[in-house]
């Protein structure tokens, strides 16, 4: 663990030196595993195109909305940031001027997660141990704008030099996949795969609804108007997602809900939500519950892997939807109810050999009175790690000490990474793998587990799990 003034080598371990030592030997045991990235949001142009970073600004700061989230809550404009406008008005085009900003604002940062995953990526891809600020920027940018120039820092190499074993990004089905087939098709080792994100073509207040049925037909050469075309449209969508590798399916629905309706039913619903009249927001609810059932039902056939994560009130800002789009950082954590959501789906489906679904939240209170009991017991569910809001060193260990004692660690799937800069991968899973292991360090130290189950644990949690779960 070498020393770095931007990032100590005994960061996130416990103060009390007996436990900080035990959680030091477990982590310098999985500190150099490989990265299993089965829930990530980077883009796959990236690796299929191999093309340089275009400079840090748009390498770091551009994509990342846990960044620029932060910047827009202390009133500076998205545009000042470079983050595209859906009409095509004018943004900041200059890399260094986007750079200055941020590096004027570093202090916001200062004990969020994000700041540690920054660091982290400055000392140990670019060597840095000054900290970002107005007074440096330049001289920061101009050293990293350099080391994007070189073959080392395109990437492929970095995917390398990151040790990662495989990523999975995450795709509507109304993508035709050309990245992951210039990936597949340029002979390079690394492996990209995708995940089936239906909602474009699931949530009746998706933007573009109807004209996203349209299109779901033109692709599968389905009536994606009838209820029989529709299902066999995502039967056919989903085996074109896993010659491209998927092994999961992944949900973002506003709640959890379920439900099992009769066969005329459905077909009833469908024809109300895909008629082109307003839809009422009962129906839409209904129609999404409906569907993780039947999207549960197909995983049951093929082997998908289900994800669900539930509880966000998405694009929360008008405003900023109407300007920038979808996924700008404006999605707010509600209270979600889990237990009487999927007893319709688990019903069905929650005892059904080979079938797994993995549950996420943004509803921390739910996680020992709801979630770890239901993983508890039902054999298809796994609980999916501190996420998004959570995915914090705090938040981690909150959601080890309300699981474990229900769940135990073997109904949870390790760590899933949120991403969508990709520096932040490694600097994510190491924060996460030290955050375990000073979890494990406590439970040894009073006596509750051996070191030597606290090293299968730690091995199992940073890479085992994960690759397990997702059938990687």
């Amino acid at each position: 663990m070498a020393s770095n003034a931007l990032i100590h080598p005994d960061r996130l371990f416990p103060a009390d030196p007996s436990v900080r030592a035990v959680a030091r030997r477990l982590y310098e045991a999985v500190a150099g595993l490989p990265i299993v990235s089965p829930h990530g949001h980077t883009d796959p142009r990236w690796y299929a195109e191999n093309e340089p970073f275009p400079d840090p600004a748009r390498l770091f700061v551009v994509p990342d909305h846990y960044i620029f989230r932060m910047l827009y809550s202390q009133g500076i404009p998205l545009e000042k940031l470079g983050v595209p406008r859906r009409d095509g008005g004018a943004t900041e085009q200059d890399g260094r001027a986007i750079w200055r900003l941020f590096a004027a604002n570093y202090h916001l940062f200062r004990g969020t997660p994000t700041r540690s995953w920054m660091d982290h990526a400055f000392a140990t891809l670019f060597g840095l141990e000054e900290r970002l600020s107005a007074a440096n920027a330049d001289a920061i940018y101009d050293l990293i704008s350099d080391r994007l120039k070189t073959e080392e820092f395109r990437p492929r190499a970095l995917f390398e030099r990151f040790n990662i074993e495989v990523i999975a990004t995450t795709e509507s089905p109304l993508d035709e996949l050309k990245w992951h087939g210039m990936i597949r098709d340029s002979g390079w080792t690394g492996r990209v795969v995708t995940a089936y994100r239906p909602d474009p073509v699931v949530d009746p207040d998706f933007e573009g609804f109807r004209g996203n049925l349209e299109r779901f037909g033109e692709l599968t050469g389905e009536d994606t108007f009838s209820w029989t075309g529709y299902l066999a449209a995502h039967r056919k969508r989903r085996q074109f997602f896993k010659s491209f590798g998927a092994t999961s399916t992944d949900h973002g629905h506003p709640s959890a809900s379920t439900m099992d309706l009769s066969f005329a039913e459905a077909e009833a619903l469908f024809a109300r939500v895909a008629g082109g009249n307003q839809v009422s927001a009962e129906d839409a609810e209904l129609f999404r519950a409906q569907m993780l059932t039947e999207m549960a039902a197909m995983s049951v056939e093929d082997g998908l892997v289900m994800q669900i994560h539930p509880g966000s009130v998405r694009n929360h800002n008008g405003g900023i939807l109407k300007r920038h789009g979808r996924d700008m950082g404006a999605d707010i954590p509600s209270r979600t109810d889990y237990v009487h959501a999927l007893k319709p789906l688990l019903d069905r489906f929650g005892n059904a050999p080979g079938l797994t679904i993995v549950l996420f939240t943004l509803d921390e209170t739910s996680y020992s009175r709801e979630l770890a009991p239901l993983a508890g017991h039902y054999p298809v569910l796994r609980l999916g790690p501190a996420w998004w809001f959570f995915d914090s060193p705090e938040g981690m260990k909150r959601y080890r000490e309300l699981t474990t004692e229900t769940a135990g660690f073997y109904n949870t799937v390790g760590f899933n990474d949120d991403t969508r800069a990709f520096p932040s991968i490694p600097a994510r899973h190491d924060v996460a793998r030290r955050v375990d292991c000073a979890y494990l360090a406590e439970l040894v130290t009073s006596h509750r587990i051996e070191e030597e189950e606290a090293h299968e644990l730690a091995h199992d949690l940073a890479y085992s799990l994960a690759k397990k779960a997702y059938k990687l």
